[in-house]
């Protein structure tokens, strides 16, 4: 059975972590991050989780149907039940899917790719401030076996509480680095003998013509001014092909389109 704490006051001091959600997303929360949902929830309990779980917070409703998912939990992870009134006086906002945790990002080391010779693809992020594309990103990057994502310092973060529900947990399982800019970008790539290939609307080879190179970092800028023309002019530049009179798509749907080519051989 779920060992649950019941709270039916939400100045509880317990609930503090989660209290105004919105405003403390965007300044930060002290090594923590918000995990919003039972798909993620889930993510953020398997093996797969790059990070650890400091407390739950359900409403009675949803308590039942998460027994066995929480089985495995240690006993000292408090399970907070709170009816959604309770909770969304909590958060600041209201609570629709009743299912709240806590994590703790902890010491994260920095991105290490497979050596050389073996496939490498690296996802980098330009520039990317929207967390619904870098969630989205991240889903693509799970879902082509990408080895991990290195983001700039412009970049959002992609434990922000709704890029974790976009990604549907993959910002919880895949590997991820920040670097102060593209030329950094650019230089782990050298470093790690990867091919930097920038996807825009002006590059030279197309997509669906050119042989993946077995190691490549794919560089993805935000929409509207896309990547630096400076990190362009340093990278192989690589185009979708598209109608006449249209030429641009959404970076995350761009991304996926871009990481299943360079992907294919070794999802055979």
């Amino acid at each position: 059975m779920l060992r649950s704490i019941p709270v039916d006051d939400p100045a509880d001091p317990r609930l503090s972590p989660f209290t105004a959600m919105r405003e403390r997303d965007l300044v930060g929360r002290e090594g923590r991050f918000i995990v919003e949902g039972e798909v993620t929830l889930r993510v953020m309990l398997s093996d797969r989780s790059r990070f650890s779980l400091e407390s739950i917070l359900i409403s009675p409703e949803r308590a039942a149907g998460l027994d066995g998912v929480l089985a495995g939990l240690p006993e000292d992870t408090p399970v907070y039940v709170a009816n959604k009134a309770v909770m969304s006086a909590v958060t600041g906002f209201p609570i629709h899917r009743g299912v709240l945790a806590v994590g703790l990002r902890g010491p994260q080391g920095p991105l290490v790719p497979p050596p050389v010779p073996a496939p490498c693809l690296v996802v980098g992020l330009v520039g990317l401030t929207n967390h619904d594309n870098v969630g989205g990103l991240f889903r693509n990057a799970a879902a082509f076996g990408a080895d991990g994502v290195l983001l700039d310092a412009a970049t959002c973060d992609p434990l922000y509480r709704k890029a974790i529900r976009v990604s549907a947990g993959a910002a919880l399982t895949v590997p991820f680095w920040r670097l102060p800019d593209g030329a950094a970008l650019l230089a782990f790539a050298e470093a790690h003998a990867l091919v930097p290939l920038a996807l825009s609307p002006a590059g030279r080879e197309t997509l669906s013509e050119m042989v993946a190179p077995p190691r490549a970092l794919l560089l993805l800028g935000t929409e509207g001014p896309g990547l630096p023309q400076v990190l362009m002019a340093r990278a192989r530049t690589v185009r979708i092909a598209m109608a006449a009179g249209f030429d641009s798509l959404n970076v995350a749907t761009a991304g996926a389109l871009a990481l299943h080519h360079l992907a294919a051989a070794r999802l055979g």
